[in-house]
C-alpha cells in the first residue's frame, strides 16, 4: 500500500493505493490521525487506486468519521470501485459516508473554492 496527502485550500486529500487491510491499515491510520491532530476539519479520501478494503480499513474510516463529527468536520470518499462500494454498502457504511464519482465532485461538495 502507498499513501500520499495533499492540501487543496482547506481540504486535506488522502490518496491510498493497493490494499487497505490488517497489514497496511496502520500506516493509513497514522497518516489520517496526523492530519486530524493538526486540526483538519475537511478530509477527502480518494480510493481510485485501492483494490481491496478489509474490516480494518473500514474501522479506520469509521474512527475518522467519529472524530470529525465531534468537531463538526466532515469526511468524503471518492473514486470507489464497484467492489469497494459494495463492501461499504454491505457493512451499512453507505448510510454514514458520502460517496463521490471523482475527486472534483467531492471537493465541490465541501462548498469551498478549492479546485482539483
Amino acid at each position: 500500500m502507498e499513501i500520499s496527502t495533499k492540501k487543496l485550500n482547506d481540504i486535506d486529500v488522502v490518496h491510498i493505493s493497493g490494499r487497505l487491510d490488517a497489514y497496511t491499515s496502520e500506516e493509513a491510520e497514522k497518516t489520517i490521525n496526523a492530519l486530524l491532530d493538526k486540526g483538519t476539519t475537511k478530509l477527502l479520501v480518494d480510493f481510485a487506486k485501492v483494490d481491496y478494503i478489509s474490516s480494518s480499513g473500514l474501522r479506520i474510516m469509521l474512527a475518522s468519521l467519529k472524530r470529525l463529527n465531534r468537531i463538526k468536520g466532515s469526511i468524503k470518499l471518492a473514486n470507489l470501485k464497484p467492489a469497494l462500494k459494495e463492501v461499504f454498502e454491505i457493512s451499512g457504511f453507505n448510510q454514514l459516508f458520502n460517496f463521490y464519482e471523482n475527486e472534483e465532485d467531492a471537493v465541490k461538495s465541501f462548498g469551498t473554492d478549492s479546485t482539483v
